[in-house]
C-alpha cells in the first residue's frame, strides 16, 4: 500500500479533505441534525421519471448504448435547449455524460493542454480545479464580491488574461454563491472572449433555477460564441436526480466527434436506465419541477430577511438554492464557525474555504430542507451568533 501511496503520477495534486471528513464525522453523532450543507435536493425524483426507469428495465433496456447516448434523449436535449435557452444544437452535437461532473472532465481532456491557464468564476465548484490540474493546466480564480452580489466583473476577468490563457469557465447561476451574472455582463464576457480568442465553458447546471426578476442568458446564443463555447448541463438539480448521474455537454459537431472516443474510454456510456429516466424528465409533465422551484422560492423568500434580521449579510442569490452568507460579525473564521455551530447546535453548513474562497468570512447555506426545519435551523444559528456576540462584547 505504501508503494502505491508514495508513487502517484505527477498529475495527481494532493488535496485536503480532512475538514469535510471531520464535519461528516461530527454530524454522524448528532441526533437532531439539520443539514444545510450539501447541494442534494431534499425532494424525491418525480414519480413519472422513476416509472420510466422501471419500464426501461421491463423492456430490457439494460445493455450498452453508444458513447454519446441514446438518440431520443439527445434529440430531446436539443429541443429543450432551444425552447428553454434559445440554444441552437442538433442531436449529434450533444454527448450524454455520467453527470455534469463527467462532462467537466471530458471537456478539459479535450481542450486543456499542459501549461494552459483556465480562468474560473470564484468562489467555485472546485472539481474544475481538479480537472484542469489533471490535464496539466493551471486554474486561475476570478474573484467575485458580496458588494456586487457575487456577479462577475469583466474587468476582473481581463486583468487575469495572459498569453497562456486558454479558456474561461462561466458558471451562472453559481455554486456556492447563487449569483446570476446579468445579461449585460454576459454580453461583455462574450466580447472579451472573442477579442482575446478564448474558449468558454458555460456551466448552466442551475439554469432552470432562476428567481424573478433575475434573467439567465446562455452565452452560446450570442454572435460569434457558438463556435467557441461548450455548454454543460444536467438533470441532478432541476429534477432531483443526483444519484441517477445524467448530465450532458453541447458543442459544435466537430468537437463532439473528437470527444466521442475519450468519452467511451471514461465510462463507455451513461447508465442506460438513467438515460430513459432523463428522457421522461424532459418529455413528461413539468409540474413536479415547477412545484420544487416554487418551494425553493418560498424558502429563499423567508430565509433572506431572517438572515438579515439575525445580523448577517450576503450576496443576493438570483438562482440555484444557496445563500453565501458573511459570518465575520461573529468573530469566527468560517471553518471554525461551521464546526462550532455543528457541535453546539446540530446545524451543518459548509465554509466558503471548501469552495476555493481565500476569504474566511463566508459560509454556504443550502435551503434544501422543508421550511419548518429551515426556521428551526435559523433560530439555532441566531442564538449561536448572539452568544458569540455576548462573549466578545460586541
Amino acid at each position: 500500500m505504501s508503494l502505491l501511496r508514495d508513487r502517484p503520477a505527477t498529475r495527481i495534486v494532493a488535496s485536503d479533505g480532512a475538514f469535510r471528513t471531520r464535519m461528516l464525522g461530527i454530524a454522524a453523532g448528532v441526533d437532531d441534525l439539520i443539514a444545510l450543507g450539501r447541494g442534494d435536493p431534499d425532494f424525491h425524483t418525480p414519480a413519472h421519471i422513476v416509472e420510466a426507469a422501471k419500464a426501461a428495465l421491463d423492456a430490457n433496456h439494460h445493455h450498452y448504448t453508444g458513447p454519446t447516448g441514446i438518440q431520443p434523449l439527445r434529440e430531446a436535449i436539443a429541443v429543450d435547449l432551444a425552447a428553454r435557452y434559445g440554444l441552437d444544437y442538433a442531436a449529434d452535437e450533444v454527448i450524454v455524460t455520467a453527470g455534469a461532473q463527467e462532462g467537466i472532465m471530458l471537456t478539459m481532456l479535450g481542450l486543456c493542454s499542459p501549461g494552459d491557464e483556465v480562468l474560473i468564476t470564484s468562489p467555485r465548484f472546485t472539481s474544475y480545479d481538479s480537472a484542469v490540474e489533471l490535464c496539466g493546466g493551471t486554474p486561475v480564480p476570478v474573484p467575485t464580491f458580496e458588494d456586487d452580489d457575487f456577479a462577475l466583473d469583466v474587468a476582473e476577468i481581463e486583468r487575469r488574461i495572459t498569453p497562456n490563457t486558454r479558456m474561461f469557465v462561466l458558471v451562472s447561476p453559481n455554486n456556492p454563491t447563487g449569483a446570476v451574472t446579468p445579461p449585460a455582463a454576459i454580453r461583455a464576457i462574450a466580447d472579451l472572449a472573442i477579442r482575446h480568442d478564448l474558449l468558454v465553458i458555460a456551466d448552466e447546471i442551475y439554469g432552470q433555477l432562476i428567481y424573478e426578476p433575475n434573467e439567465h442568458l446562455s452565452i452560446a446564443t450570442l454572435p460569434g460564441m457558438r463556435e467557441r463555447t461548450v455548454t454543460l448541463n444536467g438533470f441532478s438539480k432541476s429534477y432531483a436526480m443526483t444519484g441517477w448521474r445524467v448530465g450532458y455537454l453541447a458543442a459544435p459537431r466537430e468537437l463532439v466527434e473528437m470527444l466521442t472516443e475519450p468519452r467511451h474510454t471514461l465510462s463507455i456510456n451513461t447508465s442506460t436506465i438513467s438515460q430513459y429516466a432523463a428522457l421522461a424528465a424532459l418529455t413528461g409533465p413539468q409540474e413536479p419541477f415547477e412545484a420544487m422551484l416554487a418551494a425553493y422560492a418560498e424558502r429563499r423568500a423567508w430565509l433572506m430577511p431572517a438572515l438579515t434580521e439575525a445580523g448577517f449579510t450576503y450576496g443576493h442569490p438570483g438562482g440555484a438554492f444557496y445563500i453565501y452568507t458573511n459570518v465575520a460579525s461573529t468573530g469566527l473564521a468560517a471553518p471554525d464557525f461551521c464546526e462550532r455551530l455543528l457541535r453546539d447546535t446540530g446545524v451543518m453548513v459548509f465554509p466558503g474555504t471548501m469552495f476555493g474562497d481565500e476569504s474566511t468570512d463566508y459560509i454556504r447555506i443550502s435551503y434544501l430542507q422543508p421550511l419548518p426545519l429551515i426556521r428551526e435551523a435559523v433560530g439555532r444559528i441566531t442564538a449561536f451568533a448572539a452568544a458569540r456576540g455576548a462573549r466578545t462584547g460586541s
